[in-house]
């Protein structure tokens, strides 16, 4: 059926852009001078509690020294805020909540340094404990405040920003799935634009779609611009380009149709007076210097977390005893470069499961196609009562600490996989086979077992080529929310 719909309920970017995006602007600056003002308060407060002070103040704040310092951090301030004004357009420019997070974490890695070498060069004396807390503060406060400020303008109906995708195809369709993913950037997609007139249905079922004649002759200007067409559609993408130019529509944004090639870390150039773009690409984890961070890394927190929940291993070990059999096992997997290691975990199963399994599969011809399917029973009989339990909190996977330790796994990685699912990588296999697997990832923390396998190999294959300490970190913390909400386990 053919879909078509008037433009007239999209709203006016223009409009919004004159009377709100001024006061988004001053919020999230008045935010992040809050989040800093409250931390060194909060520190002030302790500080006077102690009889001490992270200001270095012989004389307290009327000294000489005291409004020196307190200066000085409003500079530090100022020069920060400046920063994420001019340089990373922060207040101006909508960009995903990890690549922000990341920016404003480097920004304040570098002020906290210039503030403990100030501190050093003048010589003065100051609370060292205080001063790492003011900072641990100010580096939580800050996004957390952002955070919250954007949620308050979304519910205020002042930070949305009406938005339209031009393309009808599969580039159009992941382009608004990964927009929509990312609720605090704002962008509200409004209707896809047919491009050539001749898309008949809406690639998503909710939003509308636009023939271009109508977005000609109702919308131009109304709503921001995505461009995700095709491969093959480039002297329409121009011809797009060309003509939202000339009607004045500065902020076109271009999705282009580049699946497959690594993200992160890749340069980009151009030649002069040539339409020709070069992407350097780069494999993070080929380089020697990556490896090392992401293995110290490993080490480091593993360690960490082996002394911290040493008490409730003890305790999962005795509970899963009880019925006889050994505490953990280890299940032969696939690891760095095909090379075969005992995956461990604490025992979920009965100590019979292998036969029991061979007489499901021989004997049930449904339980044998969800075997086949994802190497999973939903509903698996061979789990024991503690077992339920531990795994779908994913404590079973504990003792894979003692994998990271070895070396034969890392905290974030590919998901560990046995010998026979190698062929569903199909050519992506080499990205599996090139990492250590993790106990985490990035299809842990993107549905796990509600996802089919076509879109666990993505992920994974996703992961390898984009690489970055900092994706490792954000992994992390999303496998603590997926835990703590327990999507997807069983």
């Amino acid at each position: 059926m053919e879909q078509n719909t008037s433009a007239a309920p999209i709203p006016d970017w223009q409009q919004f852009h004159r009377y709100k995006a001024q006061w988004n602007k001053l919020a999230l600056i008045f935010s992040d001078c809050l989040a800093m003002g409250i931390a060194a308060i909060l520190i002030y407060s302790i500080g006077g509690l102690r009889g001490t002070n992270v200001f270095p103040l012989s004389g307290g704040y009327g000294s000489t020294e005291g409004i020196v310092r307190i200066f000085f951090l409003l500079g530090l301030g100022g020069c920060g805020i400046l920063w994420f004004w001019g340089k990373l357009r922060h207040y101006t420019y909508r960009k995903p909540f990890w690549s922000e997070l990341r920016e404003i974490l480097q920004t304040l890695s570098v002020l906290a340094l210039l503030d403990i070498a100030s501190l050093a060069f003048a010589k003065q004396n100051f609370s060292r404990l205080e001063w790492l807390v003011l900072w641990i503060l100010i580096f939580l406060f800050i996004p957390l405040f952002r955070a919250l400020t954007k949620v308050f303008l979304i519910r205020a109906g002042c930070w949305q920003i009406p938005c339209v995708i031009i393309g009808t195809g599969e580039n159009a369709c992941e382009a608004y799935r990964a927009i929509a993913s990312e609720k605090l950037m704002g962008m509200s997609i409004q209707a896809f634009v047919a491009p050539d007139d001749l898309g008949l249905h809406s690639p998503v079922n909710s939003i509308p779609l636009i023939r271009a004649h109508d977005y000609w002759l109702h919308c131009v200007g109304k709503a921001k611009v995505y461009i995700a067409l095709e491969v093959g559609q480039r002297e329409l993408r121009d011809n797009w380009i060309r003509r939202l130019s000339i009607r004045g529509i500065g902020n076109i944004s271009v999705i282009p149709s580049l699946r497959g090639i690594p993200l992160y870390g890749t340069d980009m150039s151009h030649f002069f007076s040539h339409e020709v773009m070069i992407l350097r690409i780069q494999n993070n984890l080929a380089r020697w210097s990556s490896r090392v961070i992401k293995r110290t890394f490993d080490l480091l927190i593993a360690s960490f977390l082996l002394v911290v929940l040493s008490p409730l291993f003890i305790f999962l070990s005795l509970k899963v005893r009880r019925d006889g059999g050994p505490a953990t096992y280890g299940h032969e997997r696939v690891g760095y470069l095909g090379k075969p290691f005992k995956c461990l975990k604490f025992r979920s199963m009965v100590t019979n499961s292998k036969e029991i399994l061979e007489d499901l599969l021989a004997n049930n011809p449904k339980v044998k196609a969800e075997w086949q399917k994802d190497f999973k029973l939903k509903n698996d009989p061979r789990i024991t009562p503690i077992g339920h339990f531990i795994r779908k909190t994913s404590l079973d996977e504990l003792p894979q600490l003692l994998n990271v330790i070895k070396g034969e796994m890392s905290l974030v990685g590919p998901r560990p996989i046995v010998t026979e699912e190698l062929k569903r990588y199909h050519e992506d296999v080499g990205y599996y086979l090139t990492v250590k697997p993790g106990i985490t990832g990035l299809w842990q923390v993107s549905g796990r077992s509600n996802i089919d396998y076509a879109s666990r190999v993505y992920f994974d294959s996703w992961y390898v080529k984009n690489w970055s300490l900092w994706y490792d970190i954000a992994i992390l913390f999303k496998t603590a929310r997926v835990v703590i909400a327990r999507d997807g386990a069983y």
